[in-house]
């Protein structure tokens, strides 16, 4: 069980505020905050969780068990990293409402992103893999649930700022920590 919470936790740092999160929002408020879109944002988490955790099982054998625990530090180090980065993208037109269209590009936003590295490594590390994909594909879906309730909220990418700052930090130091512990330098 120590897979599910930890990758649902991650997960969920990694994705407030994120550029699927932001994503999410935008469409909600043009939109409107419907059913469908919200199901459509846990269909990609689900997917992209699934395809994280996947990739994470292939390459568990490969890994002596330092570099599993140097792979989460990483993770969770690029997380930060993408969490105090100071996106600044234009928001997506939706001209056709299109729901598959929609999936695509959450999807694509999603693939390469901080919360699905963490995935991916949290299955390496536990070796629990199916309890890190559903973790994660349910700290993501609350994150865009959060998104599609709230909308795009004005004055909010300040609040939000911070908060990603805050989250960046903690990871970062978890990175560290983890880091420092597998090359046997701490404890």
């Amino acid at each position: 069980m120590p897979a599910f919470f930890l990758a649902m936790l991650a997960a969920a740092m990694a994705s407030f505020g994120g550029r699927d999160y932001r994503l999410v929002a935008h469409l909600s408020s043009r939109l409107g905050a419907s059913p469908i879109l919200l199901a459509i944002a846990w269909s990609s988490a689900a997917v992209t969780a699934v395809l994280a955790g996947l990739a994470g099982m292939s390459l568990t054998a490969l890994l002596a068990p330092n570099a599993k625990s140097m792979l989460v530090a990483i993770a969770l180090v690029l997380a930060a990293a993408e969490l105090a980065w100071p996106w600044q993208g234009r928001q997506a037109e939706e001209p056709t409402r299109s729901s598959f269209a929609i999936l695509l590009v959450l999807v694509a936003t999603q693939i390469g992103d901080g919360a699905r590295f963490l995935i991916l490594a949290i299955t390496i590390a536990t070796g629990a893999p199916w309890l890190a994909i559903l973790g994660g594909a349910v700290g993501s879906a609350v994150m865009l649930t959060a998104g599609w309730s709230l909308g795009a909220q004005p004055g909010a990418a300040r609040l939000f700022r911070r908060i990603r700052v805050g989250l960046a930090v903690a990871l970062a130091l978890a990175g560290v920590v983890i880091g420092l512990l597998a090359r046997g330098l701490l404890g």
